[in-house]
Parts: structure tokens; sequence; C-alpha cells
């Protein structure tokens, strides 16, 4: 069990999710630095750095600590589908970079919905509407298909198959 942060540091804490809630990333990092350096690794104290990295577009910041969200934590699936979409878009990384952590992902967590769900989203993108729709059935069979159908229907990433989804 992660112990919970207590004051000072949650009080720093707070005051960096109230700068980037305000758009102010530079300020929202310079609270998260003033985190006694012991608590760096506490997975919120992770996930809101990447939070503010990844609302800033600082993709290879994003990926590096989501890479350090998974070491840590490789149980938490958010941390596998962060540091997917980091390295999506990071400037060495791309597509098939992202598809390949789901795929390891997917072997921790099969019956996990957001990771098949993501995967159609990547294949779409690449190309390949045929293995998209497989997994789209999978996340739909997973997740639930009403609620996956309307999340597919508006998101862009599945844009090019909307008239095939609509007929699922």
């Amino acid at each position: 069990m992660v112990k919970p942060i207590e004051p000072p540091d949650s009080h720093h804490l707070l005051a960096a999710q109230g700068w980037a809630e305000l758009g102010n990333f530079h300020e929202a990092e310079a609270e998260l630095v003033q985190v006694a350096e012991n608590l760096w690794t506490h997975p919120q104290v992770l996930g809101f750095r990447y939070e503010i990295y990844a609302r800033g577009r600082r993709w290879d910041q994003a990926a590096d600590v989501a890479t350090m969200l998974v070491d840590t934590y490789a149980n938490q699936v958010g941390a596998w589908v962060s540091l997917a979409y980091a390295v999506r878009r990071k400037k060495d990384g791309g597509l098939p970079q992202a598809r390949d952590i789901l795929a390891r992902a997917r072997d921790l967590f099969p019956m996990e919905s957001l990771i098949v769900y993501n995967l159609a989203c990547y294949e779409c993108q690449m190309g390949d509407e045929s293995a998209a729709l497989q997994w789209l059935i999978q996340a739909m069979t997973l997740g639930g298909k009403k609620e996956i159908k309307q999340m597919a229907l508006k998101d862009n990433d599945l844009k090019p198959m909307w008239r095939r989804i609509g007929c699922l």
C-alpha cells in the first residue's frame, strides 16, 4: 500500500494542481519541486508530473515520467496507457512504438478495455482498419458495446472508420 502524502508536501501538490488548472505549468512544476525529494517517486507526484508535461505538450519529459511509473507501478493500467500516449507523441516516438507498449500491457491486463480500445485507435491511425475493427469489437465486448461505440464515434483517431463503427 502506498502511504498518503502528508503536509506540507500535500500542500505543494495541491498548489501545483491549482497552477496547472490555471494553465501555468511553470509555477505548477515549481511547486512540485518543493515536495520532499523522497516523495518524487510517489505515484501521486509522478502522475501529476506526467499530467503537467502532457498538458504542456512536453512529450519527451512525459514519456520519461510515464516510464518511471511503469517501472515502479507496473500493475497500474493507467501508467501503461500514459506511456503509450506520450511515446506516440514524443520526438523519436510514434504509433508503432506506442502500439508495442500497449501490446505488452495487454498481456498483463487481458481484460482491460481501455488498452484494447487504444490498440484499435493506433491500428486505425496506421492504416490497418481490419485490425482496428477487431480490437474495437474486443473493446466493446470487454467494456460495453454502447459505451465504447459512443466513445469511438467521437474519437478522431477512429474517424476513418466512423461509418463502419456506426453499423456495429
